[in-house]
């Protein structure tokens, strides 16, 4: 196998996958080498496809192009650098571990830590007293403060984790900034995708679980903990002190009201609006957010409604 490539797409010498059925035509004209599949589709593929069977073809597909492409699973160096790059600014009181590749532009501050194999890339801010993990990565521009990173995280361009949260203490004469102190605390294995941004706490820590995947361009508020194993998709906004269990995920545009919790293993569909406690491992829509059945018969209901009214 020399690459990877979309059914319709793939040549000889390519690995592909199929595992939706809105894909199984395709799949009967495919030129690919080989093919994952999943046990009923296996007799769409063309003669000479070699089929891979198996009941999760796009994780055992996600393996193999791992595989094929290593140097697309976080990262890398912008510069090509080997150990700290001319043009790097590391204070000196910093620690960075055996491995550590820093980019030119990058400012590592006091005492903090950078672990084993990690990668700091062209114009990252680490602040004072961070912690890094080992095999993790700081995509470029990205600003970390007041923060402690996990192994194997991956942080993309542009990402700002600890900065103050939105906390004023309001009135008509004036709001006065309430001062944040908390950190954020990020865990394993966790991967934050491009210009998101996390607060730190106000008193006590944000925490990020371990195995949480945050897409581009999503806000999470001082106080929040996100479970292990969460989803967040694009734009989603999290207000401050709300907590999401375990396995939730938050489709694009979500939008969570403060001091809210979200139950175990629940699922939010896209623009819903949370505006009080969901319980555990139920499928929402709307706004505000309800059960999803409900939500889907309101909606038949209106268009009803509105077709009478046409009549």
């Amino acid at each position: 196998m020399t690459g990877v490539a979309p059914l319709e797409a793939a040549r000889p010498g390519d690995l592909t996958f199929l595992e939706n059925s809105a894909y199984a035509e395709a799949a009967r004209t495919t030129a690919a080498t080989a093919c994952f599949v999943a046990p009923k589709f296996a007799d769409r593929l063309p003669a000479g496809v070699i089929a891979l069977v198996s009941n999760e073809p796009y994780k055992a597909y996600a393996r193999m192009a791992g595989r094929l492409y290593p140097s697309a699973l976080r990262p890398g160096s912008v510069f090509g650098a080997i150990g700290v790059a001319p043009g790097a600014f590391v204070h000196p009181e910093a620690r960075l571990e055996e491995g550590v590749i820093v980019d030119p532009g990058a400012v590592i501050g006091p005492r903090a830590e950078i672990g084993a194999r990690s990668i700091i890339c062209a114009g990252a801010v680490i602040g004072p007293d961070v912690r890094v993990g080992r095999d993790s990565s700081v995509g470029s521009g990205a600003t970390l403060q007041h923060c402690l990173l996990g192994n194997r995280v991956i942080i993309h361009p542009g990402v700002r984790i600890g900065q103050d949260g939105f906390g004023f203490a309001m009135g008509p004469g004036g709001h006065l900034k309430v001062p944040q102190v908390g950190r954020v605390i990020v865990q394993d294995d966790v991967e934050i995708g491009a210009n998101t941004c996390i607060d730190r706490g106000t008193t006590r820590d944000t925490v990020i679980g371990e195995g949480t995947k945050i897409d581009n361009l999503v806000q999470i508020g001082h106080n929040v903990v996100v479970g292990r194993h969460c989803v967040i998709v694009s734009h989603a906004g999290i207000a401050g002190s709300s907590t999401l269990e375990d396995y939730v995920v938050l489709g694009g545009q979500v939008g969570v009201a403060g001091h809210v919790r979200i139950g175990m293993a629940a699922q939010i569909g896209a623009q819903s609006g949370v505006m009080r406690d969901l319980a555990a491992g139920g499928r929402y829509l709307g706004s505000p957010a309800k059960p999803a059945r409900q939500a889907m018969k309101e909606v038949a209901v209106l268009e009803r409604l509105a077709t009478r009214g046409k009549e």
